[in-house]
């Protein structure tokens, strides 16, 4: 079965970003000014990454939910191998992996309950259950804790990246459930980038100095005023938002892409690492990468959802 798009705004975007990506990757390889060994490593990634996010959006459902569950296994993977973690835990860790695939095969069947519930209910009650038949009691409290958080992180967050594709086209007409997952992602890199920008450029205050010194009140504001602005453009193209809808997501994703990206940064910098891991050249770790989607994903889904899938999701 084939994603339903009912119309072609979804592949001319893709064309779009493509088109966009492929220039300044030329840029970066032609133009001496910009000719950096990193940068051409990002930008090669970015290629990837792209790549991967279109056959997500286009290739079979089943697939692509398949995907974004390996997505969520690195992730996870990668969490547990920066958190020092207990010769007991080894055991408990099999099931918390294994809650995984559950937890996605709840979403390849529709069964929207269970997937709100499962992680933070079931998996919360059994996994220190497990803990306490291991008999080790020193560090307990650290190491479900460490599990837990990092299952609600990679796996039930970022899962609400993957039921977007399971909501009825019906509730959105102009781009069904690709649309809303492309839109989603696209406004939270652009909040990245943006933020970024416009903190190199004008940046003299920071928002939290402590966590990430390079985070500055500029940047933050140019970030919010860039991502509203294109989240209400690009609206009409691909969800079902009113102006006042996207102009209300644009702010609120701009807000917790933030916040997604200085609690990663938090979290690295407890542990004493520059990144998450080394897996995407020029990028760092797959959280690296993710760690805003951690915060927009299920801000996003429960917003769309309520205003506009009440009553055809169940």
């Amino acid at each position: 079965m084939i994603l339903s798009i009912p119309s072609n705004y979804v592949l001319w975007s893709l064309g779009a970003i493509a088109i966009a990506l492929l220039l300044a990757t030329l840029a970066v390889y032609l133009v001496p000014a910009y000719r950096q060994i990193e940068l051409q490593q990002r930008m090669i990634s970015w290629c990837w990454i792209v790549a991967l996010f279109a056959t997500v959006l286009i290739v079979n459902r089943s697939i692509a939910i398949f995907l974004l569950g390996c997505l969520s296994f690195l992730a996870f993977k990668e969490y547990i191998s920066l958190i020092p973690t207990r010769l007991s835990d080894r055991r408990v860790l099999f099931w918390a992996y294994l809650a995984i695939a559950i937890q996605y095969y709840w979403i390849s069947i529709h069964w929207y309950v269970m997937f709100l519930i499962f992680i933070p209910i079931y998996a919360f009650l059994f996994l220190p259950m497990r803990m306490v038949i291991a008999g080790e009691t020193q560090g307990f409290l650290k190491a479900i804790g460490t599990i837990h958080w990092g299952l609600m992180l990679t796996v039930f967050s970022l899962g609400h990246l993957a039921y977007l594709l399971m909501l009825p086209n019906r509730g959105n007409p102009i781009a069904g459930s690709a649309g809303l997952i492309l839109y989603l992602v696209f406004i939270t890199e652009i909040n990245d980038i943006g933020q970024y920008i416009w903190g190199k450029s004008f940046g003299r205050h920071p928002v939290t100095p402590t966590v990430s010194p390079n985070k500055t009140w500029e940047g933050l504001l140019g970030g919010i005023l860039t991502t509203t602005s294109l989240a209400v453009a690009i609206a009409p193209w691909l969800t079902p938002f009113d102006w006042i809808h996207a102009l209300g997501i644009g702010v609120i994703i701009s807000c917790a892409g933030f916040i997604g990206d200085v609690t990663i940064s938090a979290l690295k910098r407890d542990l004493g690492v520059k990144d998450s891991g080394s897996s995407i050249p020029g990028h760092g770790g797959i959280l690296d990468r993710l760690d805003s989607l951690t915060y927009t994903a299920p801000i996003f889904f429960h917003f769309t959802v309520y205003f506009y899938f009440q009553g055809i999701l169940i």
